[in-house]
C-alpha cells in the first residue's frame, strides 16, 4: 500500500512572516533563530531547519475535530514561503531522526489504535494501521515531546 506524509499548509500562517517579535509576543507566538541542526522541525517542510533559519513556535490544533480527541500542541513553523510537503512511501527527514507515536483516527475522528515505532519501522507500522479499512488517516507524532509531526494518509 503506498501512502503519503504530508505537512501543514503555509497559508495560514503566512501572515505571521516578517512580524515584530512584540506582536507575534501579542499572539502568544515566540520567534526563534535556528542555531543548530538538527533541533527544529518544520511542519510545513518535514525538515529540520538550518542554522541561521527563523521558525515561529506557536500552539496548533492538529485534530480540530469536535470529539473526546480534539487535540493541540505546540509546534515550529519555519518562517519561509514554501508549500506544504508530501513525501510518497518515504519518511520525511524530520521524521526520520526521531522516535514516532503513530495515532490511527476513524473517518469520525476517534483514535483505533496508536504505535510507538523508530524510524526503521515507521513505513511498515504506517501501512499496516491504513490497511484497516475503518481506519481513514493517521496522526505522527515526535514520541518525546508529543508534538503532531504529519498527517499520513493513503496515497
Amino acid at each position: 500500500m503506498s501512502l503519503r506524509f504530508l505537512g501543514i499548509d503555509p497559508k495560514p500562517f503566512r501572515h505571521l512572516f516578517g512580524l515584530k517579535d512584540a506582536a507575534l509576543a501579542r499572539l502568544g507566538i515566540e520567534r526563534h533563530r535556528v542555531t543548530a541542526s538538527p533541533g527544529t522541525p518544520d511542519r510545513i517542510s518535514l525538515r529540520d531547519l538550518q542554522p541561521g533559519q527563523t521558525a515561529l513556535l506557536m500552539h496548533y490544533v492538529h485534530q480540530p475535530a469536535d470529539t473526546p480527541y480534539r487535540a493541540s500542541h505546540a509546534i515550529f513553523v519555519g518562517e519561509a514561503d514554501g508549500e506544504a510537503a508530501c513525501y510518497v512511501d518515504t519518511l520525511p527527514p524530520a521524521l526520520a531522526l526521531r522516535p514516532l507515536s503513530l495515532r490511527a483516527f476513524s473517518r469520525g475522528h476517534r483514535m483505533l489504535d496508536a504505535d510507538l515505532v523508530t524510524a526503521d519501522a515507521a513505513l511498515d507500522s504506517a501501512a499496516r494501521l491504513l490497511a484497516r479499512p475503518d481506519v481513514a488517516y493517521l496522526h505522527a507524532h515526535y514520541a518525546r515531546p508529543g508534538c503532531f509531526a504529519a498527517r499520513v494518509e493513503r496515497a
